[in-house]
C-alpha cells in the first residue's frame, strides 16, 4: 500500500487492441456457455443485506425486520446467506469476500449498508448509504464499485429518530440531509476487480480523501466462509479453516479447496469465527471466544476478540491509511483459488506487481471495447454512461439465493424449533421449493430476493450483453423446484403465492429475438412449462368461467380505491382489466411461440390454434362483460355483485392501458404455411361475427403481403384510447407515462361499498394512503416496465399500420405523428430522466444540489424504482436497477442504425 495521486497510476501499454479486446470478452462468454471454462463461477453474488429478510426470520408473526435487525447483523451468523459491501463469492457461496471500513469515529465497522423499513418513517425499505455500481462485464472479468463514506461519525441514531417522527405526508430523512457531506469531508472509495482466470481476481481498492485536512481510514478486506456447521445438519458439520499467513489469509474448505487473499504492504491479519456472539445478543455462552463481531470489537474498542493464533473462519487484512487532503491511497489485493480439495500445501506467493498491472489494464481495455460494440455510436457520451451503469447494476444485482422452504418451516436440528404457527403461515404451501442458485435480483439491498415478473424484465436487458444467462434465468423459475405443482410461478419470498403479472412468455420472446431467433430449444422448453402456468391462470383466476380475469394486485398496488388482493368490501368478484389484458397478451405470446416452433415441428400447429381461439375468447369478453366503457373510451375494473349487477370502478390508470399490449400480427405467409390455423380464422369470421373486432383488421404489410391484426384493442379503439394516454392532462408527462391519470388530481375517484367510502386520487410522488402497509405507491407515478410494454405495443401497431395511421401527439397539440414517432419520443422522455438537461441537471436527482452539481457525484447514476409524475425525481428503492435498467434497452434501440427502409 502507498499513498499516491491519481496521476501516479502507472500506464501499461501492452494491452489488447479494441477488436481483440472485444473478442476476448465474447470468447469468455462462449467458454462459460459451453462449460469449457466457468467464467461466471465467481461474481458479485454476495447480497448487500441478509438481515431483515424472510429467510432469516423465524418469528411467530413474520416480523422480519424486528426478528433480525441491523444491530444483530455484525454479531449473528446468518442461516441462509451472507452480506457485505463491494462483495464477491462463488456461485455456491462457499466463501465470501467484502470490504469493511472504519473512519475512526463510528461506533461500529462499516461492514454493511444501513437503512430503515416502512415502520421507521420511510416509504418502504430505504437504504441510508450512498453507493453505485459503475461497471461490470457479463463474465465479471472487470467490475467497479463506488461508495462515499463520511469522515464524521455515521449518524445512525439521528437517522432513526428523525425518520421515526415523520409521517406519510413527509419526505424521508436521508443521509445527505444531515449535512455530513458538507465541506466534502468524506472518503470516495472505489473497488476494481479484474479476473486473471475464473478463480483468480486482482483487486484495486482506491480511497480518496475529499476533505481539506489530512485523515486516517482503516480498510479491512475481509474473507470468510458461510456458516454451514451450526445448524446440526448431517454432513455439514465440518468446519473449514482460515489462517493468517503474513500479509495474506489462507483458507481450506472440503468442497472449494484452498483459497488465498493476499495483500501488498504490511497489513495486520485479524482472524475470528463466523459464529454468533450469543453472549452479546442473549447473555448465553457461545461456541468461541472470537465470534463474528470479534474483528469489529478489536478494531473499534481494542478488545481481545481476535484469535492470537490467527485461526478461524473469518479474517481481515487490516490497513491503516494516513491520506493527505485531496490525496489517494491504493491497495492491491489478489483473491485466488490456489488448489483443489483437499488443498494442504502452502500456496505460492501472489503476483501483486507487473503481472497484476497487466491483468488490470487488459481487462479494463477489454471492457471498454466490449461496450463500444454493445452501445451504438449514435448514443451520446452521457447516454452511453447511463446505459453502461444500468448494465453494471444488473450485473451486480446477480445474487446467490439459498432457501429450502421445507427446512425453513421445520427448523434445524441444532436450533430451537420454529413457532407452530409457521406451519400455516407465510409460504407454508411452497414446501417443495429448494433454491440454491445465482438469480437476478431487483436490488441487492432494498429487494435482496428475486421477484418473478421483475426478473422477466431484467432478462430483456440482460440479453443485450449475456443472452445465455438471460435464457437460463427465465428457465430457472419454471424448473420443478420453483414452479408450484399446480403451475403457479413463485412471486417473491415475502409471499410466493402472490400473483405476479404473466410476463414470462413475453420476456422469453424478447430474449429469443435479441439472441438472433435461432435457439428453438430454449423457446420449446419455456413453452412446455408455461402451458402449465397458463392453465393455472385459467383455472384459478377466471372464477366465473367467462374469460375475464381477476388476479389481485398484479403489481399495481397503488392505482385502485381498495386493496385488490384483500377481501372485497362487499360480496362479489372483481373482474380486472389489467388481469384480462395480461391474459390476452399471454395467449398471444404463446401463439407467437407456437408459430415459431411450428416452422420446425408441425405438432405445434394445434397449440397455435388453441391459443388463437383462447385469445379471441378473452379479447371479446372484455367488451361483452363490460370492461370497456365506450363513452369514456377506456377499460375499467368491474365489481360484479351476486345479483348479477355491475359496479364499474372508473379509475383512469395504467390498468386500463395495459390491454394495448395484447397485440400481434398474422401474415399471409404464416397462414399459408399453417393452413389449419388459416381455416380456423376464416371459420371464426364466418360463424362468429362477434369476434370480428379483435380479428378483422387487415391490410398490406411493408412486404406487400396481406397481414391481419390480432388485438384486444381494435383499430378504432386504439385511436380513442391513445387520445387519453397521450394527453398531458392525463397520462403523458415530460418523462414518460404516469401510472395514474392526472385528471384525478382535481377529481379523485370515489365509490361507496358496504357503507364505506373508497377513493383514489392522483399523487405525483409517495402516496399518503396507508392502505398497503404505509406506502401504497410502491409502483409509482412513472414506472419503467409498464412504459416499456406500452412503447413495445406502439411499435407492434406501427408495424401493422405503417405511416398511414397518425395520431395527435400530444393530444390537442395539433401535431400528428406516426406510432413509431410516438414510441421514439416516449423513449426519449424516459431516457431524459437520467441524462443531463440543458442546465446540466439529471431529473432523477430532483432538488438535491450535491447530486446535481458536485463533480464527484453528478455522473454516478442511480436507477430508482419509479419517478415523480410531474418532475421525474427518483422515488422508491434507490438501486432498483432491475427493471429500471430497461432504459439501457431503450437507448440501444433508439440509437441503433436504421436500414434503408428506416427500420431498426
Amino acid at each position: 500500500m502507498y499513498p499516491e495521486t491519481v496521476e501516479d497510476v502507472p500506464v501499461i501499454t501492452d494491452v489488447p487492441q479494441p477488436d481483440d479486446a472485444h473478442d476476448a470478452e465474447r470468447a469468455r462468454l462462449a467458454q462459460a456457455d459451453s462449460g469449457e471454462q466457468e467464467w461466471r463461477a465467481w461474481g458479485p453474488y454476495l447480497s448487500e443485506r441478509a438481515w431483515g429478510t424472510v429467510r432469516e426470520d423465524y418469528s411467530e408473526h413474520g416480523t422480519a425486520w424486528d426478528y433480525f435487525p441491523h444491530d444483530h447483523a455484525r454479531s449473528r451468523a446468518y442461516r441462509w446467506n451472507e452480506d457485505g459491501m463491494a462483495g464477491v463469492c462463488d456461485d455456491r457461496q462457499t466463501f465470501s469476500f467484502a470490504l469493511a471500513l472504519w473512519n475512526g469515529t463510528d461506533p461500529i465497522l462499516k461492514e454493511r449498508m444501513f437503512g430503515l423499513g416502512g415502520g421507521g418513517g420511510n416509504h418502504g425499505e430505504d437504504a441510508k448509504d450512498y453507493w453505485w455500481y459503475e461497471d461490470s462485464t457479463p463474465t465479471h472479468s472487470w467490475m467497479r464499485w463506488r461508495y462515499h463514506y463520511p469522515q464524521a461519525a455515521f449518524p445512525y441514531d439521528e437517522l432513526v429518530s428523525v425518520n421515526g417522527l415523520r409521517g406519510r405526508d413527509d419526505t424521508e430523512y436521508e443521509l445527505v440531509d444531515t449535512g455530513i457531506f458538507d465541506d466534502d469531508r468524506y472518503w470516495a472509495v472505489t473497488v476494481d476487480y479484474a479476473k486473471a482466470s475464473p478463480t483468480d481476481m486482482c483487486l484495486l481498492v482506491s480511497v480518496t480523501n475529499r476533505g481539506d485536512a489530512d485523515a486516517t481510514l482503516h480498510v479491512l478486506p475481509t474473507l470468510w466462509f458461510r456458516n454451514t456447521w451450526s445448524w446440526g445438519l448431517p454432513g455439514s458439520d465440518r468446519i473449514p479453516t482460515l489462517v493468517a499467513d503474513g500479509a495474506r489469509l489462507v483458507g481450506e474448505h472440503r468442497v472449494l479447496g484452498q483459497i488465498a487473499l493476499s495483500g501488498e504492504g504490511d497489513p495486520t491479519p485479524l482472524v475470528c469465527d463466523n459464529d454468533t456472539n450469543t453472549e452479546r445478543l442473549w447473555g448465553l455462552p457461545g461456541r468461541t471466544p472470537y465470534p463474528k463481531d470479534g474483528i469489529n470489537d478489536h478494531v473499534v474498542n481494542g478488545a481481545d476478540t481476535v484469535n492470537p493464533a490467527g485461526e478461524g473462519t473469518k479474517g481481515a487484512l487490516h490497513y491503516v491509511l494516513d491520506v493527505p487532503a485531496g490525496g489517494t491511497a491504493r491497495i492491491r489485493l489478489r483473491l485466488t483459488r490456489t488448489a483443489p480439495p483437499p488443498g494442504g500445501s502452502r500456496p505460492p506467493a501472489a503476483d501483486l506487481g507487473a503481472g497484476f498491472d497487466a491483468v488490470y489494464w487488459a481487462r479494463r481495455a477489454e471492457a471498454d471495447a466490449f461496450f463500444r460494440r454493445v452501445i451504438p455510436a449514435a448514443a451520446s457520451a452521457d447516454e452511453a454512461l447511463v446505459a453502461r451503469q444500468a448494465i453494471a447494476g444488473l450485473m451486480w444485482g446477480k445474487q446467490f439465493y439459498h432457501f429450502d422452504v421445507q427446512r425453513w418451516l421445520d427448523g434445524d436440528p441444532g436450533s430451537a424449533p420454529p413457532p407452530a404457527g409457521r406451519r400455516h403461515g407465510r409460504n407454508s404451501a411452497w414446501w417443495h421449493m429448494n433454491s440454491f442458485d445465482v438469480i437476478s435480483m431487483p436490488d441487492p439491498w432494498e429487494y435482496p430476493w428475486y421477484a418473478a415478473w421483475d426478473l422477466a424484465f431484467h432478462c430483456v436487458s440482460l440479453a443485450r450483453v449475456d443472452p445465455g444467462f438471460a435464457k437460463d434465468q427465465l428457465l430457472l423459475l419454471l424448473r420443478e423446484w420453483y414452479l408450484h405443482p399446480n403451475g403457479q410461478i413463485p412471486a417473491y419470498e415475502w409471499a410466493f403465492g402472490d400473483v405476479n403479472p404473466p410476463v414470462h412468455a413475453w420476456a422469453a420472446l424478447k430474449v429469443f429475438e435479441i439472441d438472433g431467433r435461432q435457439d428453438h430449444d430454449f423457446l420449446a422448453r419455456v413453452m412446455h412449462k408455461l402451458l402449465l402456468n397458463f392453465t393455472w391462470w385459467v383455472n384459478r383466476k377466471d372464477t366465473g368461467g367467462n374469460n375475464v380475469f381477476e388476479g389481485g394486485f398484479l403489481g399495481l398496488d397503488n392505482v385502485g380505491p381498495f386493496d385488490r388482493s384483500a377481501a372485497l368490501p362487499v360480496a362479489g368478484v372483481l373482474e380486472q382489466s389489467d388481469g384480462t389484458g395480461w391474459m390476452a397478451m399471454y395467449a398471444l405470446n404463446m401463439l407467437d411461440m407456437a408459430l415459431v416452433l411450428a416452422q420446425h415441428d408441425a405438432t405445434y400447429t394445434d397449440i397455435a390454434t388453441k391459443f388463437f381461439e383462447h385469445f379471441t375468447y378473452i379479447a371479446a369478453a372484455a367488451y361483452s362483460q363490460g370492461l370497456w366503457d365506450d363513452e369514456d373510451a377506456f377499460f375499467y375494473d368491474v365489481l360484479r355483485l351476486p345479483d348479477g349487477s355491475q359496479v364499474p370502478l372508473k379509475v383512469r390508470s395504467v390498468v386500463g392501458l395495459l390491454p394495448l399490449a395484447a397485440t400481434t400480427r398474422l401474415t399471409s405467409t404464416t397462414l399459408y404455411r399453417l393452413p389449419e390455423l388459416g381455416a380456423r380464422l376464416r371459420w371464426f369470421l364466418a360463424n362468429r361475427p362477434g369476434y370480428a373486432d379483435v380479428l378483422g383488421a387487415r391490410r398490406l404489410g411493408p412486404d406487400g403481403r396481406q397481414q391481419r391484426l390480432l388485438s384486444m384493442v381494435g383499430p378504432e379503439q386504439v385511436i380513442r384510447l391513445l387520445t387519453r394516454m397521450l394527453d398531458p392532462d392525463e397520462f403523458l408527462s415530460d418523462y414518460g407515462l404516469r401510472t395514474l391519470s392526472r385528471a384525478h388530481l382535481d377529481k379523485p375517484f370515489s365509490v361507496t361499498l358496504g357503507g364505506q367510502e373508497f377513493s383514489v386520487g392522483y399523487e405525483p410522488a409517495e402516496s399518503t394512503s396507508g392502505l398497503f402497509g404505509g406506502n401504497s405507491n410502491w409502483r409509482g407515478p412513472i414506472w419503467m416496465p409498464t412504459n416499456f410494454l406500452l412503447i413495445s405495443a406502439l411499435r407492434d401497431y406501427a408495424a401493422f399500420f405503417g405511416d398511414d395511421v397518425q395520431v395527435e401527439y400530444p393530444t390537442r397539440s395539433g401535431t400528428k405523428c406516426t406510432l413509431d414517432e410516438i414510441a421514439d419520443d416516449l423513449s426519449e422522455r424516459l431516457i431524459a430522466l437520467f441524462t443531463r438537461d440543458d442546465w446540466g441537471r439529471r431529473p432523477i436527482y430532483g432538488a438535491c444540489q450535491l447530486f446535481q452539481t458536485h463533480p464527484d457525484w453528478r455522473d454516478l447514476i442511480a436507477f430508482p424504482e419509479y419517478f415523480h409524475g410531474d418532475n421525474g425525481a427518483g422515488l422508491g428503492a434507490w438501486h432498483q436497477t432491475g427493471w429500471t435498467a430497461l432504459v439501457a434497452d431503450l437507448i440501444l434501440t433508439l440509437r441503433a442504425e436504421k436500414d434503408p427502409k428506416g427500420r431498426r
